[in-house]
């Protein structure tokens, strides 16, 4: 079975490399983007399976970043992830398309839990 590709997106660079680091042990296919901005610009060159997106980022926020997936996207499954437990953004997020919200710092087998339900939910 063909690993599944996940993109991060987290203008925090190190936490970004980390989180990808143990998901490629854990034999997912991992890319990172600093921004929601580099997120897209990912997108239109390598197709992913499931998108782990902070909200909280400078410029192109992560809300944004999901509204532009859904509609050039709408097969990828989008995890928010976010250092600040807000449920008005959680909400929203789901409203706009989120499969699920995650709060950091996320529990590594709880993200992979996260990312194979949100992959076998499209």
């Amino acid at each position: 079975m063909p690993s599944i590709r996940v993109l991060i997106v987290d203008d925090e660079q190190e936490y970004a490399t980390a989180l990808a680091e143990r998901l490629t042990m854990r034999n997912l296919d991992v890319a990172t983007a600093d921004s929601g901005e580099s997120a897209l610009a990912a997108l239109e060159k390598r197709p992913v399976d499931v998108v782990v997106l902070d909200v909280m980022m400078p410029g192109m926020g992560g809300l944004d970043v999901l509204v532009e997936i859904k509609k050039h996207y709408p097969k990828v499954s989008v995890l928010l992830l976010s250092g600040h437990a807000e449920m008005q953004t959680a909400i929203k997020g789901m409203e706009l398309g989120a499969y699920d919200y995650l709060v950091k710092p996320v529990n590594i087998d709880e993200l992979i839990y996260k990312i194979e339900d949100a992959h076998q939910a499209v």
